[in-house]
C-alpha cells in the first residue's frame, strides 16, 4: 500500500513550536537573525516543522540541507549542500574569503582552517542575504560532517545582525555535540486528544473507535508512527519494540511484493547518499534494471520520490530499504556506485563506495582509502581522515601496516577532539608487540587522549611509559616524551602533581646531546632551587638552534614568569600571537591571546588585558569551546572590583572541581590575595596566599610569595612573613632581573622596617614595565614613611602611587594609596571616567581597533564576525561614548594609548 504523504496546513498539537519558528522567521525578517535547533525522536514531527518554517518564512529564499549516516565523514558536504545554492554571490566575497572556501569544497589548493571558512560561509550567506531574508533548513544535523557541523555552529552564533535564520533538526538520542549551546526546544509526542486528530485528517477511510484507539495508543504520541503503523485491523498483540523500530518494520512492509529489479534500484538510492540521479540512473543502467517500468514501482511505495533530487519520503525509510537488503545487495549496490563515480571529481566518494562494497582485505581499496585520508587531512577533516584510515585498516592484509594506520586513524580522530573514539581504536594496539616504536606511539597517544578526558588522571603514566620505551630506541624523543607530559599537563591545567612524577621517571634518561636541556633545568630546580637552576632555565629558554617556546609553549611562559622576567615573556607571547595568526591555529592563537592578557593584567595595561581576553572570547565562542578563565582572574585581581572578582572566584572554583583543574585553583588563590591586599583585607589575602604557596606551581608560587609578605606582616605573623621572603630572595637574586629584585627589595621593606629597602625598591622598578608593582613599591614606602610620622616627605611617594594606580584603573589599590593621602591632610585627586567603564570587553576591543583605523571588515575577520555586527556594535559605542562617526574615535586618547 502507498504510504501517503502528510497533509500540508495547520500543525496540530504544535503552538508552541510553531510560535518559536515563528518568532524567529519574523525576527530574521527584520534583520535580527537566530537559529533554533528542534529535537526529538525519529518521526516526532521535526521534518513538519521545518516545512512550517518554509510556509512561514514567505518572500524568504529558502536553502535545504540535510545530513546522511552514509556521508558523515565527508569533510564540509552539508556545507556545499548549504552554499551550492548562493555560490552566485562567490564574487562579491574578499579574496582572502573566497579562498579557503573553494579549499573546503576542493576546488583550491590550499588547507582550509574551519573558523575562516565558517567566517567565509557567514559573508556568503550575508551578501545573499541582502536580495531577500534566508532561510536555512538542516534536517538529520545528527548525520552531518563534523567539519560542516562546527562551521554551521558558527554561522548559528554568528548571524544575529544578519536577515538570516537557520532551523536544525536532530534526531534523540545523539551525542553532545556542537549544537548543544544554540537555542533549542524538544519536540515531544502528541497528546492522545492531538493524534485522534491527526489521525483523522490523514486517514482515507473511517476507523473504528477499537482500531483508532489502539493505533493512537502503539503510536505513542508519534506523528509518524500514526501515518505508518500497519492499519489492517489494528488487533495485532502488543509490541514491546520502540515506535522508530516499529515505523522501520512499517517502512520494510512497503517493500512487500515488489520486483527483484524494484528493490535493487530503491538499494542503490538508499546507497547514495547524495540523491542525485546523475550517478543513480548510470549505475542502474549499469545493473540491467529496467528504468522506466522499475522506477515507476519503486515510486508507488510512497517511500521514494524520483526527481531533479532523489528523495526518501523520511529516513528511516531509507535505512528501512538499506536494512532490508541482504548483504551482497549492498555491496553490489556500493560497487556499482563506485564505477559510476567520477574518480578525479570525486575520488574520496568512490573510495568510500569501495570500501563498502569490500566483504574482506583489499590493499588496493585500503591504499585507495589513505590517500583519502591525506586530501581529508589537507582539507582540515580530521574526523574524514580518522574514518578513511580506520576503515583501511580494517582492509589491510598486513599486520605491521594495519597496526600502522589504526595508530594513524587513533591520531586523526584525537585531533577531531574525538577522544572516545581515538581510545577505541588504540584497543587494537595491545602494546605487547615486538616493535617497541609502535607501543612508544600508543602509550603518547593513550596519554594525550587521558589528559584531555576529565577527571582522567591516568596521562602522565601513559606517557612516562612511552618515555621509557623509547630511551633505548630514540633518546631525543625520549626525552621530547617527558617535556611533552608537561606541557600537556600546563595546556590542561593538571601539572601540579605531574612535574614531581615526570621528574623522578626522567632521573635515569640519557643526557641530551646537545647541552643541557628544559628537563635538566627543571631537575636541578627541584632538587637544588633556583641558584643552581635559573642558568640552565635561561640556555632552556633561549635554545642552541630552536627556541623552547616554539615546541613547548605553555612551559617556556611558565618559566619565564618563574624568573621574574617580563620581557622574556613578552617575547613569547609576541611568537605565540603572530605564529597562530599566521597558521590560524585557534590553539596557538587562544593561548597567545590569553598570555597577553596575563601579560597586559601584570603590566597594568587593563585596556589591552580587555581587548585581548574579548578576542580570545570571540575565537572560543567561534570555536565553540569554553573560555580560557587565568587570565581573566590575573585582570579581576589586578582591577580590585571586589563583587565582580568573587563571581569570577566562585565560577572558576566550581568549574577547578568539576574538571580536577589544579592550576586554575591556584590562579585563584593568587588572584584572591591580590584582591584583599588591595582592598586591605589582609587576613583574607594571607589564607589565600598561603594556598597559592602551598603546592609549589610554578609561576603561581613565586608570584603569591610577596602578597604573603605583605598580608603576614600586617597581620603581625612575622615568621610566616620572614620564612616568605628567604625564598622570595633566593628566587630573585638567582633570576637577577630588576623587577623581580624591585618586588624582593619592597617586601624585604616591610619586614625589616629599613628605609633602604623600600629607596632600592622604587629605583629597581623605575623602569619595570609591571606598573603594579612599580606603583605598590611607592605605595608601601609612602605608607611606612607616613607611619614614621614624615608626612612630607610620604606625599610625592603615595601621590606617584595613586596617579599610576588610578590611571591605570587598579581601583582596590589606588583606593589604598587615596586613604593614605587622605590621612595626610591631602585630598587625592578623583579619575576622570575612562571609557573602558562604560563599554563590554567586546565593544572596548572594537572601539580600539577602528580608532587606530581598521575597518569593519578588517574587524569582522579578527573577531570571527559578520561587518554588520560590528557595525551594530559601533552603533552602541558611539551612543554610549555620545559620539558620531569613527574619526571621532581617534580622539579619545584611552583609546589608542596602548592600542
Amino acid at each position: 500500500m502507498r504510504t501517503p504523504a502528510p497533509p500540508r496546513g495547520p500543525l496540530v498539537g504544535r503552538r508552541h513550536e510553531s510560535d518559536r519558528i515563528e518568532e524567529l522567521t519574523g525576527s530574521a525578517r527584520a534583520g535580527r537573525g537566530g537559529a533554533l535547533v528542534l529535537r526529538g525522536e525519529a518521526g516526532i514531527g521535526k521534518s513538519a516543522l521545518l516545512d512550517h518554517a518554509r510556509d512561514a518564512a514567505s518572500g524568504f529564499r529558502v536553502v535545504h540541507v540535510s545530513g546522511s549516516q552514509y556521508e558523515a565523514e565527508l569533510p564540509f558536504a552539508a556545507l556545499h549542500q548549504l552554499c551550492l545554492p548562493v555560490l552566485g554571490h562567490l564574487d562579491e566575497l574578499p579574496a582572502q574569503h573566497r579562498e579557503p572556501l573553494l579549499a573546503a569544497f576542493g576546488t583550491a589548493a590550499g588547507t582550509p582552517d574551519v573558523f575562516r571558512v565558517g567566517l567565509a560561509a557567514l559573508g556568503l550567506l550575508a551578501a545573499a542575504a541582502r536580495e531577500r531574508p534566508l532561510l536555512c533548513l538542516v534536517e538529520d544535523s545528527q548525520w552531518l560532517d563534523a567539519a560542516s557541523t562546527r562551521v554551521l555552529a558558527f554561522l548559528a552564533r554568528r548571524v544575529a545582525a544578519e536577515p538570516v535564520a537557520l532551523v536544525f533538526g536532530v534526531r534523540l538520542p545523539c551525542p553532545a555535540g556542537e549544537l548543544d549551546d544554540l537555542p533549542g526546544l524538544t519536540v515531544e509526542g502528541l497528546a492522545d486528544a492531538d493524534a485522534r486528530t491527526l489521525l483523522a485528517s490523514l486517514s482515507h477511510e473511517v476507523l473504528d473507535e477499537q482500531v483508532r484507539e489502539r493505533i493512537v495508543a502503539e503510536a505513542r504520541g508519534n506523528p509518524l508512527a500514526l501515518l505508518a503503523l500497519p492499519r489492517a485491523g489494528g488487533f495485532a498483540p502488543p509490541d514491546a519494540s520502540s515506535v522508530t523500530t516499529r515505523v522501520e518494520l512499517g517502512f520494510r512492509e512497503a517493500l512487500a511484493g515488489l520486483s527483484a529489479g524494484a528493490r535493487r534500484l530503491l538499494t542503490v538510492a538508499s546507497a547514495d547518499p547524495t540523491g542525485d540521479p546523475g550517478l543513480l540512473w548510470p549505475a542502474a543502467q549499469r545493473l540491467g534494471i529496467d528504468l522506466p517500468t522499475v522506477s515507476a514501482a519503486a515510486s508507488a511505495t510512497g517511500l521514494v520520490e524520483f526527481g531533479t533530487r532523489v528523495r526518501f519520503y523520511h529516513p528511516l525509510a531509507r535505512t528501512a530499504v538499506y536494512r532490508s537488503a541482504e548483504a551482497d545487495e549492498r555491496r553490489l549496490a556500493h560497487r556499482t556506485l563506485a564505477e559510476v563515480t567520477d574518480p578525479v571529481v570525486d575520488p574520496d566518494r568512490r573510495a568510500w563506495h569501495r570500501a563498502q562494497a569490500s566483504a574482506g582485505p583489499d590493499d588496493g581499496v585500503a591504499d585507495e582509502l589513505e590517500r583519502s585520508a591525506s586530501r581529508a587531512e589537507a582539507r582540515g577533516g580530521a574526523v574524514a581522515a580518522a574514518a578513511f584510515l580506520e576503515r583501511a585498516a580494517e582492509l589491510t592484509l598486513d599486520a605491521d601496516r594495519r597496526i600502522g594506520r589504526t595508530l594513524a586513524a587513533a591520531r586523526a580522530a584525537l585531533s577531531a577532539g574525538d577522544a572516545d573514539r581515538a581510545a577505541r581504536l588504540l584497543t587494537a594496539v595491545d602494546g605487547s608487540g615486538p616493535d617497541e616504536l609502535r607501543n612508544a606511539e600508543a602509550d603518547l597517544l593513550r596519554g594525550q587522549i587521558a589528559f584531555v578526558r576529565p577527571g582522567d588522571g591516568d596521562g602522565p603514566v601513559f606517557m612516562l611509559r612511552a618515555a621509557r620505551r623509547l630511551a633505548p630506541l630514540d633518546p631525543a624523543r625520549s626525552r621530547e616524551s617527558y617535556l611533552e607530559a608537561l606541557e600537556m599537563g600546563l595546556l590542561v591545567g593538571q601539572a601540579s602533581g605531574v612535574m614531581d612524577t615526570v621528574l623522578a621517571a626522567a632521573q635515569d634518561s640519557a643526557p641530551p646531546p646537545h647541552g643541557p636541556d628544559a628537563l635538566d633545568a627543571l631537575t636541578v630546580l627541584a632538587a637544588q632551587g633556583h641558584r643552581a637552576a635559573v642558568p640552565l632555565i635561561r640556555e632552556a629558554l633561549d635554545g642552541a638552534g630552536e627556541a623552547l617556546w616554539t615546541r613547548h609553549p605553555a612551559l617556556a611562559v611558565t618559566l619565564a614568569a618563574e624568573l621574574w622576567d617580563p620581557h622574556t615573556h613578552a617575547t613569547i607571547i609576541e611568537w605565540l600571537m603572530k605564529n597562530g595568526r599566521e597558521s590560524g591555529s585557534p590553539l596557538v592563537l587562544r593561548l597567545g591571546l590569553a598570555q597577553a592578557a596575563s601579560g597586559a593584567a601584570l603590566a597594568g595595561d587593563l585596556d589591552r588585558a580587555m581587548a585581548a581576553i574579548a578576542e580570545e572570547e570571540a575565537i572560543a565562542d567561534a570555536t565553540g569551546a569554553p573560555s580560557i578563565t587565568y587570565h581573566r582572574l590575573h585582570l579581576a585581581a589586578m582591577r580590585g572590583r571586589r563583587e565582580e572578582a568573587f563571581a569570577l572566584f566562585g565560577t572558576a572554583t566550581a568549574a577547578a572541581a568539576t574538571q580536577g583543574v589544579g592550576q586554575l585553583v591556584a590562579n585563584v588563590h593568587w588572584a584572591g590575595a591580590v584582591l584583599h591586599n588591595g582592598l586591605a583585607d589582609y587576613p583574607a589575602a594571607l589564607a589565600e596566599a598561603r594556598r597559592a604557596v602551598a603546592h609549589g606551581d610554578l609561576f603561581i608560587a613565586g608570584f603569591s610569595l610577596p602578597e604573603l609578605v605583605e598580608a603576614a606582616v600586617r597581620c603581625g605573623e612575622r615568621e610566616a612573613a620572614a620564612e616568605a621572603l628567604a625564598s622570595l630572595t633566593e628566587r630573585t637574586r638567582a633570576s637577577g632581573t630588576a623587577t623581580g629584585l624591585g618586588v624582593a627589595a619592597y617586601a624585604r621593606g616591610l619586614v625589616s622596617g629599613a628605609e633602604d629597602d623600600y629607596r632600592e625598591a622604587v629605583e629597581l622598578l623605575a623602569d619595570s614595565p609591571l606598573l603594579p608593582y612599580r606603583a605598590r613599591a611607592h605605595l608601601l614606602y609612602g605608607e611606612w614613611l607616613r607611619r614614621e610620622g614624615r608626612r612630607r616627605d610620604c606625599r610625592p611617594h603615595l601621590r606617584t602611587a595613586h596617579a599610576l594606580l588610578s590611571g591605570a584603573g587598579l581601583e582596590a589599590f589606588a583606593r589604598r594609596a587615596a586613604d593614605e593621602l587622605r590621612a595626610t591632610g591631602e585630598t587625592a585627586r578623583s579619575r576622570s571616567g575612562h571609557t573602558r567603564d562604560r563599554l563590554t570587553m567586546q565593544e572596548l576591543h572594537i572601539a580600539r581597533l577602528v580608532a587606530t583605523g581598521a575597518t569593519s571588515n578588517e574587524v569582522a575577520a579578527r573577531l570571527f564576525i559578520s561587518p554588520r555586527t560590528v557595525d551594530a556594535h559601533l552603533r552602541n559605542i558611539f551612543r554610549k561614548l555620545g559620539l558620531t562617526s569613527r574619526r571621532q574615535l581617534k580622539d579619545l586618547p584611552d583609546l589608542t594609548a596602548s592600542a
